[in-house]
């Protein structure tokens, strides 16, 4: 490649220095605004309710082992107002719990869904961990987005097969569709350095300082808009959703479970479908071979390098944070805050649908409730935080107490005088929207702003390996959450006890994170890298792991382009 057509000289052997085209880009942000819409209306919003309504079509009462939930719920009658003012007694028993019997252990088919998620976000961690090389070494980037695109857009398009009576199949399509969507993400994160570092727009600069800070604002910019065109079709599919279960249920299915099931193939449907241009338009962009970079002399298999790699990068990683107190304090609270985010989402929802006795519609509508608050609190926090001069620690504690909103109000319900007026504390299916506004108004200020605090407390020169961190902390805590949830709901035959947890565990990270001191953490972190420790592991762990910030990870890369000169100055 000649310097005349604006490429650079290739730093590896097979790179391809091709200028980033307008194409390549909507061929980016088509698959990425695909996932998207799968983790919105899917993950988000019908994949749960989906699953629950399939264990109930095939669950009995626990009461006595053998009424089909479905029997009992006609004999309820269809009068609205009759289980109104008998769901108060009825929530102090568990005569009406409906239950089914995965591997022979009882489980109510709410805490059945969460389990199911439970199990899928901890593979999905442990997926990240082991191939997560893969997106920055070897040939196989763009095939393993497409495979994992058009996996999870099966699994979910599979679910039009599910009936009830194999609802475990159900339970195992989530699994694939979760795994396959957070492997999606990974390796459309890891193309973003890639595209903005061809990118015509950064053009040959004079100085390594310009030419990075002109790609660093490049990728900042692509990835908002990815994020801003992911939510904006999310919220079309999800009308789209809802416009199809209205006409659902006019054709009155012999099974409640249909209409959720045909709107999961149609969100597969436009997974599949928006991964397309993906397929045509992304280049290639392979990155360096592992194996000549390094694993150079191993005679293993090439897989088994992969998987070694991956997993002692981490543990570097690991290793290394545990000596920076700040860092690690706030490693603590975000894996308490993320488990705590994730599981009053998947809570909330369930609660909606056993308890308050709320259609598919009214959830999804939830849904999309949650998502546009999200994107008004992306931009609200900013301003809000500016006009009381919060600093970005004091932000993210006033996100989290603001939080603290919905499960004390959810708490609220306990008390007899509230009791009496038949409304507050979640007795009213209505009361959920506001608690759902909150809920994404808080999400898009946390979002941002735990990263950006987490960027201040890191080594210098070793942000991509510790984002990576980040993200596995993330994806590895909300496991936990809805596993609790789960067994509390096993134990007392409801989900609004659980409240109390989520209050506890949405409470636990504000003593932590008070006591960061970012100060100390950034010194201790520039300490460290200083002494060279940071950079000993960094070209062990750097480059294999772009998922966590994109800016960042940009960053990672540039550096890990440098030659062994530029290492040596920038040790000194």
């Amino acid at each position: 490649m000649s310097h005349d057509d604006g490429a650079r000289a290739p730093r590896y052997e097979g790179e391809d220095v091709s200028p980033t085209s307008e194409r390549e880009l909507r061929g980016w942000y088509s698959t990425g605004l695909a996932a998207e819409i799968f983790a919105v209306c899917g993950v988000g919003s019908f994949a749960p309710v989906t699953l629950e309504q399939l264990a109930r079509e095939s669950g009995v009462l626990r009461s006595d082992g053998t009424t089909p939930c479905l029997q009992a719920a006609k004999k309820e009658g269809s009068s609205r107002l009759a289980r109104m003012l008998v769901r108060a007694a009825e929530s102090s028993s568990d005569d009406d719990t409906c239950v089914v019997r995965p591997f022979g252990r009882e489980t109510s088919t709410a805490s059945f869904a969460l389990y199911t998620f439970s199990i899928a976000v901890f593979l999905q961690a442990l997926v990240l961990i082991t191939f997560s090389p893969v997106a920055d070494y070897g040939v196989h980037r763009k095939r393993l987005l497409l495979a994992f695109a058009f996996t999870g857009a099966t699994a979910s398009m599979m679910f039009i097969l599910v009936v009830p009576q194999v609802y475990m199949l159900g339970s195992a399509l989530i699994i694939i569709g979760v795994v396959s969507l957070g492997s999606s993400f990974v390796l459309l994160n890891s193309f973003l350095p890639l595209l903005a570092a061809h990118h015509p727009d950064v053009g040959q600069q004079d100085q390594r300082q310009d030419a990075q800070s002109a790609q660093l604002k490049l990728s900042v910019q692509i990835s908002s808009k990815g994020v801003g065109l992911g939510y904006a079709a999310a919220v079309c599919v999800q009308v789209v959703s809802i416009i199809l279960l209205v006409l659902l249920k006019k054709a009155n299915f012999a099974s409640e479970s249909t209409p959720l099931r045909c709107v999961l193939f149609v969100v597969g449907t436009f997974w599949a479908t928006l991964t397309i241009p993906g397929a045509l338009w992304l280049r290639d962009r392979p990155g360096p071979s592992l194996q000549t970079t390094k694993m150079r002399g191993t005679r293993l298999p090439v897989a088994l390098q992969y998987l070694i790699f991956a997993w002692t990068s981490v543990w570097k990683t690991v290793k290394t944070a545990a000596r920076l107190r700040q860092t690690g304090i706030f490693l603590i609270a975000w894996f308490l805050l993320s488990d705590a985010i994730a599981t009053v989402s998947g809570t909330a929802i369930l609660f909606a649908r056993t308890e308050l006795h709320m259609g598919t519609i009214a959830i999804a509508m939830l849904s999309i409730t949650a998502t546009a608050s999200g994107i008004a609190g992306a931009f609200a926090w900013p301003r809000i935080s500016k006009r009381y001069g919060f600093q970005t620690k004091s932000a993210i504690i006033a996100c989290v107490l603001f939080m603290e909103i919905i499960p004390l109000y959810g708490l609220l319900g306990f008390l007899p005088f509230v009791q009496s007026w038949g409304v507050g504390g979640l007795q009213q299916a209505w009361e959920i929207y506001p608690l759902g506004f909150v809920h994404g108004f808080v999400m898009g200020g946390l979002s941002s702003y735990c990263r950006a605090f987490y960027g201040e407390i890191i080594p210098p020169g070793s942000e991509a390996a510790f984002y990576a961190l980040y993200a596995i902390t993330d994806k590895g805590s909300s496991a936990v959450g809805p596993a609790i949830v789960g067994a509390i709901i096993d134990s007392v035959g409801t989900i609004r006890p659980a409240f109390l947890f989520l209050a506890v565990l949405i409470a636990l990270p504000v003593p932590l994170l008070y006591l960061v001191d970012v100060q100390k953490g950034r010194a201790d972190a520039v300490a460290l890298s200083e002494k060279g420790d940071a950079y000993a592991y960094q070209d062990v762990a750097m480059d294999d792991f772009d998922h966590g910030d994109e800016s960042t990870a940009n960053q990672g890369l540039m550096r890990g382009w440098e030659d062994e000169e530029d290492a040596d100055d920038r040790r000194k």
